[in-house]
């Protein structure tokens, strides 16, 4: 090994601990801690990352990026090496020119957000979240101007950091191609929305029993539960110390069946990539998913290519119907998976079908363009959203827990995320028809068989991890790059044959 490596290892190791510790203080904030200790719990996590920010900008690891970057260096490092110096060289020129006190204080902000959200959530009060989503969203514009280059926009560089290569000039052509192809699907299929029927899913299935389902269902996807947690949280999410200890949240409603059973089977998606990240890399920076594109393709495709076709369900929903004998007595399998797949324009993304699912994202892209555009204030922020849902999906929320307020994503500064839920998306149906091509896909589910589809998946995405980008992936995988016909085929093929257009 090279020494110049070994002795950046040493650097790795204290803010890889450090960032493990600010791991357990989100896991605990979302899913334990009490309502009113975030304001204080926020100063320790801030001190630790201001620890973790000196652990890596400092002059002695920018001069060992350096030096490894140099030829002679290079030729010394393993593939696994030159990605994780890769990586965190582009690591410390993202964070390099951020004072470390507006580091800090930033950290501060987005420990006590999320907390704040859930509250204003929960009342149907945004004026409470508004002052922090808007300090939250200049902390963002003013990151983004340390780093923006010649030409470059502000909104693109955040843009960048969740989807390498991706800016708003590649991703309007990629909704435009998306939207055109949904919109008049979607037209000629809520003309025909009576034809399936699902009112069994909005009646009361106990709370208990459905977690007891959840458990069941992430473990037959592949969840191991000697090297993961499931909790619960108001938003469900995946975080991971590293592929020996992966943890997975959900959330229950009485009322709606399906929202817990696809919440899990996404989390339980993310989860795979996590637990199947090769050990040799996990405690690095490369120890994760490829991108958010990247990591989002896996949940969607657990959630929806498999967990929402028949193949999936023939072998697990007599234990379904088991679980809630007195509800679906008189639900058949075809019915199910009719209505599983139904589509109808809702104003709840994590509830959206797969038809609608990109609308929605479309509307937080739009509207995160505007607010970095200056054509948008936060406190007009629910009108605009309202206008748009009843734009795109002729639906108006009648309240902001149920518009403005149902993700919580900007509260802990996530902002330029949202696009990759459908990057995801178009990433998983090309994975399905490659998939399909190779492999006896449905026979295998059809025996509740998942092991090949798993196996295939870590050995050429999950091991990785981000040690390889997105395209690189699919290249080496299906010799292509990204290609959004697939999704736009798969979407088509789909809802015209549940419809019979």
């Amino acid at each position: 090994m090279s020494e110049i490596y070994s002795k950046l290892m040493k650097h790795l190791e204290k803010s890889t601990a450090l960032e493990t510790a600010l791991v357990l203080f989100q896991w605990d904030s979302e899913t334990l801690a009490p309502e009113k200790s975030m304001e204080l719990t926020a100063k320790s996590i801030g001190i630790l990352s201001s620890e973790y920010y000196n652990s890596l900008i400092n002059e002695d690891v920018k001069s060992l990026l350096d030096k490894l970057s140099e030829e002679d260096e290079q030729k010394q490092l393993d593939f696994n090496q030159k990605a994780i110096v890769k990586k965190l060289r582009k690591t410390f020129e993202e964070m390099e020119h951020i004072p470390p006190e507006e580091y800090q204080a930033y950290q501060e902000l987005i420990a006590k957000a999320p907390g704040i959200w859930s509250k204003a959530k929960q009342e149907n009060h945004y004026p409470s979240f508004a002052p922090y989503l808007e300090e939250i969203m200049n902390y963002n514009k003013k990151f983004a101007g340390y780093r923006v280059k010649e030409g470059q926009e502000l909104y693109d560089v955040l843009l960048n950091d969740y989807e390498e290569g991706f800016n708003t000039k590649e991703l309007d052509v990629f909704f435009d191609k998306v939207k055109s192809a949904i919109v008049p699907l979607l037209k000629e299929v809520v003309k025909k929305n009576d034809m399936i029927k699902k009112e069994y899913n909005y009646e009361s299935f106990e709370i208990d029993k459905q977690k007891e389902f959840c458990n069941f269902i992430s473990q037959y996807v592949g969840f191991d539960l000697s090297r993961g947690v499931i909790a619960e949280s108001a938003h469900p999410f995946t975080t991971k110390l590293h592929n020996q200890d992966v943890r997975i949240t959900n959330h229950f409603l009485e009322h709606n069946l399906e929202s817990a059973i696809f919440s899990i089977i996404h989390e339980t998606g993310h989860a795979l990539y996590e637990m199947n990240v090769d050990s040799a890399i996990t405690l690095s920076p490369v120890g994760t998913g490829a991108s958010m594109g990247m990591h989002e393709s896996q949940s969607r495709f657990f959630e929806n290519i498999i967990g929402r076709s028949k193949s999936f369900w023939i072998p697990v929903f007599s234990k379904l119907q088991e679980t809630f004998p007195e509800q679906l007595k008189d639900v058949s399998l075809d019915s199910f998976i009719k209505g599983i797949n139904k589509s109808v324009p809702n104003l709840i993304r994590t509830e959206a079908d797969e038809l609608t699912y990109s609308l929605h994202i479309i509307i937080r892209y739009e509207i995160e363009k505007m607010i970095f555009a200056g054509e948008a204030s936060i406190h007009h922020l629910p009108a605009i959203w309202n206008q748009k849902y009843k734009e795109y999906l002729g639906v108006e929320p009648p309240s902001d827990s149920n518009g403005i307020l149902q993700d919580i994503h900007w509260s802990c500064g996530n902002i330029g995320y949202f696009p990759s839920y459908a990057i995801g998306s178009a990433i998983a149906a090309q994975i399905y028809y490659h998939m399909e091509a190779i492999m006896p896909f449905h026979s295998y589910l059809e025996e509740g068989n998942l092991a090949p589809i798993s196996e295939y998946l870590k050995e050429h995405i999950h091991k990785y991890g981000a040690s390889k980008n997105t395209n690189e992936l699919l290249m080496d995988m299906m010799k292509e790059p990204l290609n959004p016909d697939y999704y736009v085929r798969y979407l088509t093929e789909k809802y015209t044959k549940l419809y019979e257009l």
